[in-house]
């Protein structure tokens, strides 16, 4: 099993952010949906908030791991997820307070 890392810190004016590490065998849908999880202090399996409800969660992990037409992948993706932003890179998600 590969241990992924999670980071918070509490930022100044920005409010909380949240940092998931994950490897290159986690599809990045499932890696957004744990950020946002321990973004909102809930369990993944019972999350308030779906993550289908503001993306394509099949679309973002072909745009980021570049299974998608043309093979190519994306360095950065980001959305707003109500009052946060979800910023994801290929091995790396991050949830923060929308300013």
């Amino acid at each position: 099993m590969t241990e992924r890392t999670i980071r918070e810190s509490n930022g100044r004016a920005v409010g909380r952010r949240v940092q998931y590490e994950y490897e290159a065998d986690e599809p990045p849908s499932i890696a957004v949906t744990m950020a946002l999880a321990q973004y909102r202090g809930e369990d993944a399996t019972q999350m308030s908030t779906h993550l289908y409800d503001y993306v394509d969660p099949e679309a973002l992990d072909a745009i980021v791991d570049g299974s998608g037409e043309g093979n190519r992948s994306a360095r950065r993706v980001e959305f707003a997820v109500g009052e946060t932003t979800v910023v994801v890179r290929p091995s790396r998600v991050e949830v923060f307070t929308t300013e």
